[in-house]
């Protein structure tokens, strides 16, 4: 096995949505305090021996909520077709800070979308198994 490095971060957001072709009380028009975990993972450090530096992938991750935050999630151009959920919503952290960070040195792993203190769903895309 590799070994490697891992950085976490939580951030949050508030978003309401409603759940197309449920069946439930999801269905419906709701809202979520979101609370966003970001993994990145790498196996090298950088000269001052830290693999990214927590306030840049902090930023990053402000940034993309920021386009989420107090919004009607059904409404944005990437959910007109694609439900809003957990799920989904945790697939476009991932692959929108993706697009930002990854690299030789430095791969984001996995994005969790909690919807409340109990629940989450957690996307690790392509490549995942290979990074530990």
């Amino acid at each position: 096995m590799q070994e490697f490095y891992e950085v976490k971060i939580i951030s949050d957001f508030a978003g309401a949505h409603r759940l197309r072709n449920f069946k439930g009380k999801c269905e419906e028009l709701h809202g979520h305090n979101w609370k966003v975990e970001v993994v990145v993972r790498g196996t090298r450090l950088d000269e001052s021996g830290v693999l990214i530096d927590f306030g840049e992938l902090k930023e990053a991750t402000r940034e993309v909520l920021s386009k989420l935050d107090h919004k009607y999630l059904n409404d944005l151009p990437y959910f007109k077709e694609i439900n809003p959920s957990s799920e989904n919503i945790a697939k476009y952290i991932f692959e929108k800070l993706s697009k930002r960070f990854n690299s030789e040195k430095v791969q984001v792993y996995s994005v969790s979308a909690w919807e409340s203190e109990k629940a989450c769903a957690t996307y690790f895309g392509k490549g995942a198994e290979n990074a530990s």
